[in-house]
C-alpha cells in the first residue's frame, strides 16, 4: 500500500475530513487532496505530524511494503489533533534553509550596523565638548550643536540601512513559522558556536558602562578648575558607546537566532500579543530621544545627561506590560 492509500485509510479511520486534517497540519485543504491522489507527497516535517496524529510509526506510512494494521483510536486521534491544532494556530509560514541561512547572514551585518549607530548617537555630545575645551569663549564654540545634529543624522541614516536589510523577512518576526527539516538543528549550532563570542562581549560591555563613571572622577581629581576637567566626560562617553556597541550586537545576533526557533520574545504565543507593545516601544524611545536632547541643549550638562538612557533602558519593561495589559 503507498502512502496516498494509507492517507486515504487513516482518514477514513479516524472520522475527519480532509478540512479538519489540513487545518491540523497548517496546510491547505488542496494539499492534501494531491496526497490522496499522489500528485505530491508531504515534507518530512508533515509526515512526522501525520505520525504523531494518527498515532502509527512514520515506517508504517513511508514503507509501501508495510500495510495500516494498527486500529485508529479515535480517542488518541482527537487528544493528538487538539495538541496539534494549538500548535499550528494561526497558520504556518514555511522557511526553507536558503531563506534562515540568508536571514542569518543579513541579520550579522545588522548587528553590527545597529550597534554602530546606537554608539554613534552616544558618542554625538563628544564633538561639542571637545569645542567647547579647545575653543573656549570664542565663536567657534556656537559650532558644537552642528556636530551633534551631523553625528545623528549619520546614525539615522544606518539604521536606516540596517533595517532595510532584514526588510523583507519581517514576517520571520511576526507570523508563526514551520521551518524546513535540519533548519533548526543548523540554527541550533550556529547559536552554540557564537555563544562564547556574544557571551563575552556582553560581559565586556556591562563592565565598561560600569567603569565609565571613573574618569570623570579621575580628572576631577587631577585637573580640577581647568579646561582638562570636561575630558572626563568624553571618556565616560567613550566608554559607555563601545561597551553598549559590544552589548547591542551581541544581542541582536542572538535575537536573530531566536526568531527562528521561535524562542523567548518570539514565541507563537507572544507573536499575537506583542504588537501592540512594539509601537508602545516605538513612541517611548522617541519621547526618551526627545528629552535627552531638549535637556542636554537646555542645560548643557552633557556629563550628566547621559544618565536617562540607562533608566529609561531600566523603565522600559514596564512599558511592555502595560501596553499587553491594555491590549487584553
Amino acid at each position: 500500500m503507498i502512502l496516498a492509500d494509507k492517507i486515504i485509510e487513516l482518514i477514513k479511520k479516524s472520522g475527519m475530513t480532509q478540512d479538519e486534517l489540513a487545518e491540523k497540519l497548517g496546510v491547505s485543504r488542496q494539499s492534501v487532496s494531491k496526497w490522496e491522489g499522489a500528485q505530491s507527497t508531504p515534507d518530512l516535517a508533515r509526515i512526522l505530524k501525520l505520525a504523531e496524529i494518527f498515532s502509527v510509526s512514520t515506517d508504517v506510512l513511508l514503507k509501501d511494503e508495510m500495510e495500516l494494521e494498527q486500529e485508529i483510536s479515535t480517542e488518541n486521534v482527537e487528544t493528538v489533533s487538539v495538541k496539534a491544532h494549538v500548535e499550528t494556530e494561526p497558520p504556518l509560514r514555511p522557511v526553507s534553509m536558503a531563506e534562515a541561512v540568508e536571514y542569518l547572514e543579513k541579520n550579522s551585518k545588522k548587528a553590527f550596523l545597529v550597534a554602530l549607530g546606537v554608539a554613534l548617537c552616544i558618542l554625538s555630545p563628544v564633538a561639542a565638548i571637545l569645542f567647547e575645551i579647545l575653543f573656549e569663549n570664542t565663536v567657534m564654540s556656537e559650532l558644537s550643536p552642528i556636530f551633534i545634529f551631523l553625528t545623528v543624522a549619520a546614525a539615522v541614516g544606518i539604521f536606516i540601512y540596517a533595517g532595510s536589510l532584514t526588510k523583507k523577512f519581517e514576517y520571520l518576526e511576526k507570523e508563526c513559522l514551520d521551518t524546513e527539516y535540519g533548519v533548526n538543528g543548523i540554527v541550533k549550532e550556529k547559536r552554540e558556536h557564537d555563544h562564547s563570542r556574544t557571551t563575552m562581549q556582553v560581559i565586556i560591555g556591562v563592565i565598561l558602562c560600569i567603569l565609565s563613571v571613573i574618569p570623570p572622577i579621575v580628572c576631577d581629581m587631577l585637573f580640577s578648575d581647568s579646561a582638562l576637567e570636561d575630558m572626563g566626560a568624553i571618556f565616560l562617553f567613550l566608554f559607555v558607546a563601545v561597551g553598549v556597541f559590544f552589548i547591542v550586537n551581541a544581542c541582536t545576533i542572538n535575537g536573530g537566532y531566536n526568531v527562528l526557533l521561535e524562542e523567548d520574545g518570539y514565541s507563537r504565543q507572544k507573536k499575537t500579543k506583542t504588537s501592540k507593545a512594539f509601537a508602545a516601544m516605538g513612541i517611548y524611545w522617541c519621547i526618551v530621544t526627545a528629552f535627552y536632547l531638549g535637556y542636554s541643549f537646555i542645560t548643557f550638562n552633557w556629563h550628566i545627561s547621559w544618565v536617562i538612557w540607562p533608566v529609561a533602558a531600566v523603565l522600559s519593561p514596564v512599558v511592555v506590560i502595560v501596553a499587553n495589559i491594555i491590549k487584553k
